[in-house]
């Protein structure tokens, strides 16, 4: 199954007071580009994500945004630092002999000193955010991936319907090309006995015409091409993973093909045919830009 290039998913794990929140989206690109926001706390883990995105996508400009909460600030805690403080109750009792003065120190007097009491943030588990981070990230993939093969299913089906009508725009031409010859002999004829009423036709000199002009206007190499290349990139739909550059390539080869045909055309039906397959040719090229 195809799968385009846009999608959209997210997923949100909770476990106690944490929870993880990951959204992903994406458009297209032609490689594979990721821009990731998520607290500073989980950029150690920047690398491993990478990696699992890797597993899901191919193609495309891929967003991620995460978010981490934690409302019961269980990951911060309040530090007693006893040497600070018998640096301040012996600085206070010098103070007081080289002063004279009353040493009135209490608990919450010293307890109000810089850096007797430090609240800190405490080394969040390693193992434990990635293990909720990890599934959360599988999650948002499971769900990205869903949006992109439905998308991709609808890209199918506009794409089939397509190469059916260049199909048939290339039976017309394939059809209307030996009416040509025949319809040129005709008027070649009919321009020599207007011209030489009364000489005899050289028949042989007719044909030699008729075939020249043929050899400008075949396109039946053209046409094999191209049913050819219609062939290839119904096959390629059925292939699973990224086929968006190898469709790329296949109607940049049929465009090739539709040129030609045009170049060759001394009709104005075929002409105007051929122009018809251009502009349906390049209608599956914008198609295929959607393609991972």
């Amino acid at each position: 199954m195809i799968k385009s290039m846009t999608g959209f998913g997210r997923c949100e794990i909770s476990e106690g007071d944490r929870k993880i929140t990951v959204e992903m989206k994406s458009v297209n690109h032609r490689y594979l580009d990721v821009s990731m926001k998520m607290p500073k706390k989980l950029n150690l883990f920047d690398s491993a994500i990478r990696g699992i995105l890797k597993g899901y996508i191919e193609r495309g400009k891929v967003d991620v945004y995460i978010t981490c909460e934690d409302p019961s600030g269980s990951n911060a805690a309040l530090t007693y630092n006893p040497k600070i403080a018998a640096q301040y109750v012996e600085y206070f009792r010098q103070m007081e002999e080289q002063f004279g003065l009353e040493n009135d120190m209490q608990v919450s007097v010293l307890a109000r000193c810089p850096e007797v009491l430090v609240m800190e943030e405490q080394k969040e588990d390693e193992a434990e955010t990635w293990h909720l981070l990890e599934r959360a990230v599988h999650g948002a993939c499971g769900k990205f991936v869903e949006t992109r093969l439905r998308e991709g299913k609808t890209l199918k089906e506009d794409l089939l319907q397509k190469l059916q009508e260049i199909l048939e725009t290339v039976a017309f031409v394939e059809e209307r090309s030996p009416r040509i010859l025949s319809e040129y002999r005709q008027k070649l004829e009919t321009k020599v006995k207007e011209l030489f009423a009364d000489a005899q036709i050289d028949e042989n000199r007719i044909a030699a015409e008729v075939t020249i002009f043929a050899d400008k206007i075949c396109v039946d190499e053209e046409i094999v091409r191209l049913r050819s290349h219609v062939e290839a990139m119904k096959e390629a739909l059925e292939y699973e993973g990224g086929i968006g550059r190898k469709l790329d390539f296949i109607a940049q080869e049929m465009n090739r093909e539709a040129n030609t045909t045009l170049s060759k055309a001394n009709d104005l039906e075929i002409s105007s045919r051929a122009i018809d397959l251009k502009t349906a040719i390049e209608k599956v090229r914008e198609q295929i830009q959607n393609i991972e």
